[in-house]
C-alpha cells in the first residue's frame, strides 16, 4: 500500500524531482490529461463525475502518505497539480485560445503563477485546512483562477 501510495501522490514519482516539483507535476499532468480530453469523447458529465471520483481517491491516499511520513503537504505530493490541471482542462472548449499549443502553453504559465501566489481564498485553504483536502483545494482555487482569466483573455482576444 505504501508503494501505490508513494506512486500516486507523486505521479509515478514525478514529485521527488529535487527542483520545482510542482512544475514538473503541472506539466506531467497536462501530458497526461490532455490527451484524454481531446481525443477521446468523454462528455462533460462523465469529466466531472471522474474529476470528483479522483478528488477523493486522491485525498484518502494524501492523508494516508502524510500519516506514514509525518509531513503536511510535502514537495513530494503532486497529484494536487494534476486535479488543478484536471479541473482546467474539463472547460477546454470555454478556454481554447488560437490552437492548442497556445492555450497548453497559457494554462500551464497561469495556472503555476496562480498556484505559487495563492491569492484568496487559496491562502486561507492553505494555511487552515490541514489534510488532504487543504492540499488538493488550493490548487483547485488556482485551476479556476486559471479558468476564468482564460475565458476573460477569449472575450478580449
Amino acid at each position: 500500500m505504501k508503494i501505490l501510495t508513494n506512486i500516486f501522490v507523486s505521479i509515478f514519482f514525478i514529485g521527488y524531482i529535487k527542483f520545482a516539483s510542482g512544475t514538473w507535476g503541472s506539466l506531467a499532468s497536462i501530458i497526461i490529461i490532455f490527451p484524454i480530453i481531446k481525443f477521446t469523447s468523454l462528455s462533460f458529465e462523465i469529466l466531472v463525475g471522474v474529476f470528483i471520483i479522483f478528488f477523493f481517491i486522491s485525498n484518502f491516499f494524501i492523508n494516508y502518505f502524510s500519516q506514514i511520513t509525518e509531513t503536511y503537504d510535502s514537495k513530494y505530493i503532486v497529484i494536487d497539480e494534476l486535479l488543478g490541471i484536471f479541473i482546467i482542462l474539463i472547460f477546454y472548449d470555454f478556454i481554447l485560445i488560437y490552437n492548442d499549443f497556445l492555450t497548453l502553453i497559457l494554462i500551464f504559465v497561469i495556472f503555476r503563477t496562480f498556484d505559487i501566489l495563492k491569492i484568496f481564498p487559496a491562502n486561507i485553504i492553505d494555511k487552515k485546512i490541514k489534510n488532504g483536502y487543504g492540499v488538493i483545494l488550493d490548487d483547485i482555487v488556482a485551476g479556476i483562477y486559471t479558468i476564468l482569466t482564460l475565458i476573460i483573455l477569449n472575450v478580449f482576444i
